[in-house]
């Protein structure tokens, strides 16, 4: 995706209907495949930012910071496309997904589920989170 031009950013931006926090939740999909990675949440500035740059940026509220996916683990987003939905209140974002995109080592976040009478885990990890991370 080539960078939009800065008004074409600013009407977009202007569609998003953020909540009263300026958050608004943005799910990151593999382009190509269909795969669902992640839902995070964005702000203005990150939404700005990934436009800008083609580089998807989120808002981390843990760190109450903006949070450029793959910044210390490597598992960079590449943005493909982003579409907003009818109400404006929920992003989609087709990315080019480099490595996994969980922090627990798995391809996508959406690894659990209710399988008869217990909540079984559907993927394994295909990296130890120390790894992503640079811990030991």
């Amino acid at each position: 995706m080539s960078p939009p031009a800065p008004q074409a950013i600013a009407e977009l931006i202007a569609r998003v209907a953020f909540d009263p926090t300026g958050l608004v939740p943005a799910i990151a999909q593999q382009h190509d495949t269909g795969e669902v990675l992640m839902m995070a949440w964005m702000t203005r500035d990150a939404l700005a930012e990934t436009l800008r740059t083609g580089r998807v940026c989120y808002w981390s509220r843990s760190r109450g910071a903006l949070w450029r996916k793959g910044e210390t683990s490597g598992q960079v987003q590449r943005l493909v496309d982003l579409r907003v939905d009818c109400d404006g209140d929920t992003l989609l974002l087709l990315v080019d997904q480099e490595g996994v995109a969980c922090h627990t080592g798995r391809r996508n976040c959406f690894f659990q589920a209710l399988r008869q009478d217990a909540v079984v885990s559907l993927a394994a990890p295909l990296v130890a989170p120390d790894q992503l991370y640079g811990r030991s």
